[in-house]
């Protein structure tokens, strides 16, 4: 079996070593699957750029389809990541195990994305019409609808880039959620 390192900051190149300079200052670390994107010149970047853009949906909402398509995709070091973030934008335990299962019953709106990110992503991309009406009944716009999408497009990018190299969590674990 043919091993993916992380790259340390010397064996990446100058432009990535600027962004693992940046990622360090920022979160006091550089995350083992951001490191894993700088063994190509310009994904890291690319990818940060395409994570961070500008979006409708907040950043708890965001975090709804990131915890919900790491779960669909099995990938436990976007879950261990996802929940430290979670956590950190006031989602409980208890919060972040429902999210992860498809439902937020706490949150009318939410659960209406949750149960949307998660047929999309267990359908490849052919969500379900009747999921799509109830996230418009339940507030939700075209704009979020498409933003939606990104988030699940940009979180599978990690999903599948950690299923590939299975480089090591540097998170605290997620609990495992109960069948």
């Amino acid at each position: 079996m043919t091993t993916i390192n992380v790259p340390t900051r010397e064996e990446v190149s100058p432009s990535n070593q600027a962004i693992f300079d940046k990622l360090k200052s920022g979160l006091g670390m550089v995350p083992n699957l951001y490191a894993t994107l700088a063994h190509s010149e310009h994904a890291l970047g690319n990818y940060l750029a395409f994570q961070n853009a500008k979006s409708t949906l907040s950043g708890k909402a965001r975090e709804v389809v990131n915890l919900v398509v790491s779960e669909v995709n099995s990938c436990e070091y976007c879950l261990a990541a996802h929940t430290a973030i979670g956590k950190s934008v006031g989602f409980t335990d208890a919060q972040i195990l429902e999210i992860r299962s498809g439902k937020a019953s706490f949150d009318a709106r939410l659960d209406a994305l949750a149960r949307l990110a998660r047929n999309i992503t267990v359908n490849r991309g052919h969500a379900d019409q009747a999921v799509v009406d109830a996230f418009f009944a339940a507030g939700w716009t075209k704009a979020n609808l498409v933003d939606a999408i990104v988030v699940i497009g940009d979180k599978t990018v990690t999903n599948y880039l950690h299923g590939t190299t299975r480089v090591p969590v540097d998170f605290p674990a997620a609990p495992k959620l109960d069948a």
